[in-house]
């Protein structure tokens, strides 16, 4: 052991060093998403497969093989959308750009329309794309818009009578992209009888994604955030901005010590 650790040099402290950094932050990427638990299940196959040949199962050491043969192909396939993540990270943020007085003015819009919404108790779900590209997860929902940002503009689109109320506003690149999108809803079994589509949508996208997605309640007229695949306590204008500015202000500070 002692010889193992003398071996030991400075490069290779550092190879382990990345290689560490780089499970840990795949690890944070599929935190609270489906992916961990078909990790979980790839992984029992993989410590399987090597207990079978220790132990001489030829008939089980075969079939393993020939599955772990394909392992690549299988991780590709089933972590396809955790893979696009893990590249979009390396991009810049789609979401504001880099000017922080537009993005505060961005900011100052959705909220005073959120908290419109949530005073009327109209229903309305605006989901704010970061690093994940969104398309992908709408499946050509949704009316394409490409407009400025806008409290009036936000309004009327989830007035009941509106015909793209049901569905999510997609702000990306500082523009409201789409309305009236149809997102995937959570599987979650825990998250509450209380919680309708909307924030089953909410949570499901930020499962799956690294966006941001602002609720509002119909029933309760309450405003709620949904990130990494859970949702904020009930907020008010005052609270929404303040989660609103510690999320992307965190993003912007790591896009520049990236960068």
């Amino acid at each position: 052991m002692l010889e193992i650790i003398r071996s030991v040099g400075l490069f290779d402290i550092i190879d382990m060093a990345i290689i560490a950094i780089v499970v840990y932050n795949l690890l944070l990427l599929i935190k609270g998403t489906r992916a961990l638990p078909m990790l979980m299940g790839i992984m029992l196959i993989v410590i399987v497969s090597f207990a079978a040949r220790y132990l001489g199962l030829k008939t089980t050491s075969w079939v393993l093989d020939n599955f772990t043969g394909y392992l690549f192909i299988i991780i590709v396939v089933l972590f396809q959308q955790e893979i696009r993540r893990a590249l979009a990270f390396i991009g810049e943020t789609k979401v504001f750009g880099t000017q922080a007085k537009a993005k505060s003015v961005i900011l100052d819009e959705i909220v005073k329309a959120a908290t419109v919404l949530a005073n009327r108790q109209i229903g309305a779900l605006i989901v704010l794309q970061r690093n994940t590209d969104l398309e992908h997860f709408l499946d050509d929902t949704g009316q394409k818009l490409d407009c400025i940002i806008s409290r009036e503009i936000l309004i009327s689109i989830f007035i009941p009578y509106s015909p793209l109320h049901d569905g999510a506003v997609i702000v990306s690149n500082g523009r409201i992209s789409t309305a009236g999108s149809i997102l995937p809803l959570t599987r979650k079994t825990d998250l509450g009888k209380n919680y309708g589509t909307r924030h089953r949508a909410a949570v499901g996208v930020t499962e799956e994604t690294d966006a941001i997605a602002i609720t509002v309640s119909e029933e309760k007229g309450s405003i709620t955030v949904a990130q990494n695949g859970e949702l904020s306590e009930e907020l008010n204008a005052e609270k929404l901005r303040k989660l609103l500015d510690s999320i992307f202000n965190q993003q912007q500070a790591k896009s520049v010590k990236e960068k």
